[in-house]
């Protein structure tokens, strides 16, 4: 059975603006309205889905999606570092910052490494494999980051060099151990 899996990343807020570990911010009024006018290009799928972050949430819901929670669609767990900037982490803690952006089995904040989020996203994305019909998540862009990592086999070292846009989708087809991939998609484009 071939599945397609269309993640798309959530609109601007203040703390992505100030590139901010997730503190729960909402969209500003700019990525909300960007988010109602893109909703109006989507095609409904057959199952809608987003990170459980409120920017996630509020940019399914301006996308106009009837969509649910999934946990093992959370962001990366940064754990002491939550809600702060990363210019602010880098000044207090460089070496871990430093460590952090490049063993991926690593976790100097106390909470999820980039493996053990790729992990958590292919088992998710193995289950999404055997739903037919068209999956529509909006997640955090570091899942997107995971996914493309596990979907073309990259080394763990390649999630940082990814860069994922706000309001852009980048979908997986195919089945289970075969994917195809397409990133970077304006919203008004998605393919069929």
């Amino acid at each position: 059975m071939t599945s397609r899996v269309t993640l798309i990343s959530p609109a601007v807020s203040r703390s992505l603006r100030e590139a901010r570990f997730d503190d729960g911010c909402p969209l500003d009024e700019t990525g909300a309205a960007r988010a109602r006018s893109a909703g109006d290009t989507l095609r409904p799928p057959d199952r809608a889905l987003f990170s459980p972050t409120v920017r996630c949430e509020e940019t399914a819901s301006a996308l106009g999606l009837d969509a649910a929670p999934v946990p093992e669609l959370a962001g990366l767990r940064v754990g002491r570092w939550q809600g702060r900037t990363l210019e602010e982490v880098s000044a207090d803690e460089p070496d871990a910052i430093a460590v952090w952006m490049t063993d991926p089995a690593s976790a100097p904040h106390g909470g999820e490494s980039v493996r053990e989020l790729c992990d958590r996203v292919t088992a998710w994305l193995e289950t999404a494999a055997h739903a037919a019909g068209r999956t529509v998540a909006v997640v955090e862009p570091e899942i997107v980051r995971a996914v493309g990592v596990r979907v073309l086999g990259a080394p763990e070292s390649a999630f940082w060099r990814i860069d994922v846009p706000p309001l852009t989708a980048t979908t997986v087809s195919g089945r289970s151990g075969r994917w195809n991939l397409t990133v970077g998609q304006p919203l008004g484009r998605l393919e069929p």
